[in-house]
């Protein structure tokens, strides 16, 4: 057995840090609901359907928020936390939406992506100017609703 020491007698010490990452992932999950609720059954569903309904109503705000305005998908997620107070489901689905954005940015950081986004930034916004350009030679400063002929 290997203890990862040359040292006879020495035994390895199983820490959080050495644990694999399924056993350190499944930590954590579960209702966080208070104990003298988790130990009445009636009271426990009550509280997850009391859980359910407040982040419902909060995602449902966020998807309200989505093309009108307002940080749509910040309250998603929060109605998500919400959840995932309650349900494992939910704490999963966080803990990869976190990774993916930690994931993304790390990404976006990158000098290469970094260089490509500035780039295609410019282009876009020289489109956009040659646009307006076009725009102001054949119509002057007039706005586009206010165009009697063409």
């Amino acid at each position: 057995m290997n203890t990862g020491s040359d040292d006879p007698g020495e035994v390895a010490v199983v820490s959080e840090e050495t644990k694999s990452d399924g056993a350190r992932d499944e930590q954590g999950l579960g209702s966080k609901a208070p104990e003298f609720i988790k130990a009445r059954r009636m009271l426990h569903v009550s509280w997850q359907v009391g859980v359910f309904v407040i982040g419902l109503a909060v995602v449902a705000a966020g998807i309200v928020m989505l093309p009108l305005p307002g940080p749509g998908w910040v309250v998603i997620f929060g109605g998500m936390a919400i959840w995932a107070t309650e349900f494992v489901w939910a704490q999963l689905v966080l803990r990869w939406t976190k990774r993916k954005v930690t994931e993304a940015a790390q990404r976006a950081l990158d000098p290469t992506v970094r260089r490509r986004n500035i780039a295609l930034t410019v282009i876009g916004l020289v489109i956009v100017a040659v646009l307006v350009g076009i725009y102001v030679w054949k119509f002057g400063f007039e706005m586009p609703w206010k165009i009697k002929h063409q």
